[in-house]
């Protein structure tokens, strides 16, 4: 699989923890998802380069959202003559 498809995988799970407010502190997180600390702090960095809003709670324990948002990554079908407005980085 591709690196760059196995970062987004990751997110993606990272951003499925985080909504649920069940990742726990920066050591465990890393744990549940099989990766070092380092690179989780690397992967959450790389989303708040995103625009995520991302910080950690030290009342619950967790990693969580400063306000709503929504992670999407991938190709949807439009039908012809629909545009989608890219997004700049």
């Amino acid at each position: 699989m591709n690196i760059m498809i196995k970062h987004v995988a990751m997110i993606r799970r990272i951003d499925n923890m985080i909504r649920l407010r069940a990742t726990g502190g920066p050591e465990e997180f890393a744990d549940k998802l099989g990766i070092s600390k380092t690179k989780l702090y690397r992967l959450i960095n790389v989303m708040k380069d995103m625009e995520a809003p991302v910080t950690y709670d030290f009342g619950i324990q967790s990693f969580v959202y400063e306000k709503a948002v929504g992670f999407q990554f991938g190709f949807v079908s439009l039908q012809q003559g629909e545009y989608i407005e890219s997004v700049s980085l």
